[in-house]
């Protein structure tokens, strides 16, 4: 049972998602403590509500970023943490924590990287005309959403599409993709060669049935069941 710690910020409602699927059996994990720089994010409560260890702490009371890092480091060693998740976590990780966890920290952008990093990625691409947006599943390096890619989806953009339209959408597949990049990554079944991330197999016959079987958007790896 890999021993997580989830990151957060704000709603954590991609944490939510991830609590769920862990719940019904599909994640072969366990969030062993939640860490948030805001002290007061709503994202809270859903680790109240399942009795989850918090670390919660402004950053603006420590002296500077690598500072803070290591307070959270501490506490996810304590905790005995075994892998990473950024979930809503609106910092940049410094270069000492990345090392700590290298090759174990996964994070979720609203973009089809490499295109549109940054915090608004989504905006980004709908201001730009994008005929397809969508989500990326990567793993985090020392360079913004610059990590090997794990699982995309790709979702079409309407003409009278907004931001209040595409973005709930967007979401909905952040809910399905991220919870599966962490089954895998649970399951050891995730292999990186340079940028490339390949997934060892184990439903072939299932996950072929799934692009076929999914025609409002695509998702790359296929999504198993259960996602």
């Amino acid at each position: 049972m890999l021993r997580i710690a989830v990151l957060v910020s704000g709603r954590g409602t991609n944490f939510k998602a991830i609590l769920n699927h862990i719940k019904a059996g599909h994640i072969k994990a366990e969030v062993a403590l939640l860490l948030s720089n805001v002290p007061d994010a709503p994202a809270l409560d859903f680790a109240r509500e399942a009795n989850i260890p918090i670390w919660a702490n402004s950053h603006k009371e420590f002296l500077s970023r690598s500072a803070f890092d290591t307070a959270m480091l501490e506490a996810m060693r304590e905790a005995g943490v075994e892998a990473v998740i950024l979930a809503g976590y609106m910092r940049l990780l410094s270069p000492l924590f990345i090392r700590a966890y290298e090759g174990k920290i996964l994070n979720i952008h609203p973009s089809l990287l490499p295109a549109f990093t940054g915090v608004s990625g989504g905006p980004d691409a709908l201001a730009y005309g994008v005929k397809l947006a969508g989500c990326t599943v990567h793993f985090v390096v020392d360079d913004l959403d610059a990590g090997p890619v794990i699982i995309q989806a790709a979702i079409p953009v309407m003409e009278q599409d907004t931001e209040d339209t595409l973005m709930p959408r967007v979401h909905v597949m952040e809910h399905r993709i991220y919870p599966q990049a962490v089954a895998w990554l649970a399951e050891n079944r995730l292999v990186t060669d340079g940028r490339v991330v390949r997934l060892l197999p184990k439903h072939g016959m299932e996950q072929q049935a799934a692009i076929a079987n999914n025609p409002t958007s695509l998702v790359h790896p296929p999504l198993e069941q259960g996602f």
